[in-house]
């Protein structure tokens, strides 16, 4: 069975993005986070995503290599990023491109699905797939990047559950301007 990875920038609160999807609050990554999410998109053989995090990495990232003042990892980014192949789960949109397929049926038994299949790991992002997918039981890891702010408010990176989930802490780390990265397995 695959592996199914729930990852993303987060505050410090908890948040990935501050009221109104403002996701501003952590400025430009440094270069060696960037380079950490960089290995992450390289490691992952499938990307799922929910409809506004689509929306934010397919307005930018397609492009991302031909921008004037792209650095080298920006570049490779882009490029890493057209090609693997990724998922996008939404009701309200009708195309998709970029090495992407969609699926507006139950996320949850998709998921299901395409984590029995063979192959490498899947990433998942987007709060409200993710939380479908947590709420389901399905995430086998969380990979947390928190930032040194506080918003108050706004989308949770963790959605309400159930009942509770045990996670075993495998990995931290710290990166430059006092981000943090946490990495929890679920506990089976």
């Amino acid at each position: 069975m695959r592996k199914l990875i729930y990852g993303m920038n987060v505050t410090l609160d908890g948040y990935i993005a501050a009221p109104g999807d403002d996701i501003g609050w952590g400025g430009p990554p440094s270069d060696e986070l960037f380079g950490w999410w960089l290995d992450q998109v390289r490691a992952s053989s499938l990307s799922l995503y929910g409809r506004k995090l689509w929306e934010t990495m397919s307005s930018h990232w397609p492009t991302g290599d031909q921008q004037p003042d792209a650095t080298p990892a920006e570049i490779e980014f882009a490029r890493a990023w057209r090609d693997i192949p990724k998922v996008v789960f939404s009701s309200t949109i009708d195309k998709v491109d970029w090495n992407t397929r969609l699926v507006t049926g139950d996320a949850v038994a998709e998921i299901t699905r395409l984590k029995a299949e063979d192959g490498g790991q899947i990433d998942i992002g987007g709060a409200t797939l993710a939380g479908a997918a947590m709420r389901a039981g399905l995430i086998d890891e969380y990979l947390l990047a928190s930032y040194p702010v506080l918003v108050g408010g706004g989308t949770p990176f963790f959605t309400a559950l159930d009942s509770w989930v045990d996670l075993n802490l495998v990995e931290t780390r710290t990166f430059p301007g006092g981000v943090v990265l946490t990495r929890y397995e679920t506990r089976r």
